[in-house]
């Protein structure tokens, strides 16, 4: 059976890391989300699950029915602990990860890196850490026909301004791929911006590009061998 692609109002932005220059978001869905979209597929007497506990950690088991056959199929996956509630974390994880094997919200893996600057959100420091309370939603999604994502908006709840936005193109990813970075890759580069101080900004007018999205990996090469040779920015005591 072909399991949906997850609505707009299913997605969940968690913020990853922050500093001076912005902030990174993260896409995720909740165990509600699996259970309805199970129930859908499935039908309430359709799907089951189970929980065990090997060496400490804590394994969910989703038995989906073939509706052809009658025959019980399995998904297993571990779940990892939150730092409050370990127990309901881990079983919530667990069955999270599992749903993701049967194809829940897999679509969620081929989001871009999502970064949104300093001055679309409110950053505040706390001693030589940056934070924000920021909440924010997606407002809006759309996919290709392999469910990967192609376009994607997000918004700042407390103003409903667009803090984010991933247009589509309406081409196929796979003609882009050797173009779009990595995660690991943007990591490193907003690593060297903090380090030196340089703003993005300076980066994409001296290479001609307006977002991150748009940086081949031979710009990303080029702009970091630069930042590396340039000094560490002067810290104020």
């Amino acid at each position: 059976m072909n399991i949906r692609t997850l609505y707009a109002s299913e997605i969940e932005c968690r913020i990853g890391m922050v500093n001076e220059k912005g902030l990174s978001l993260l896409l995720y869905k909740n165990a509600r989300v699996d259970m309805q979209i199970l129930d859908e597929c499935f039908g309430v007497f359709g799907w089951k699950r189970n929980h065990t506990c090997i060496d400490r950690k804590l394994y969910c088991t989703i038995q989906i029915k073939d509706p052809d056959t009658g025959q019980w199929i399995s998904k297993e996956d571990v779940g990892v602990s939150g730092f409050t509630e370990k127990e309901k974390s881990q079983a919530s994880d667990s069955f999270k990860r599992a749903a993701v094997n049967i194809g829940i919200g897999r679509e969620l893996y081929s989001a871009p890196f999502i970064w949104v600057p300093a001055t679309k959100v409110t950053i505040q420091r706390r001693g030589d850490k940056f934070c924000c309370y920021d909440h924010f939603k997606v407002s809006s999604i759309s996919y290709n026909d392999k469910k990967e994502i192609t376009g994607l908006s997000i918004v700042r709840i407390e103003d409903n301004s667009v803090v984010y936005e991933l247009r589509s193109t309406g081409k196929n990813t796979d003609n882009n791929k050797n173009t779009v970075l990595s995660d690991g890759e943007i990591k490193e580069l907003y690593a060297e911006l903090g380090r030196t101080g340089v703003d993005i900004n300076s980066v994409f007018k001296r290479y001609g590009i307006s977002t991150i999205e748009e940086m081949s990996h031979d710009t990303f090469n080029k702009a970091l061998n630069s930042l590396r040779k340039t000094k560490d920015k002067i810290k104020v005591a």
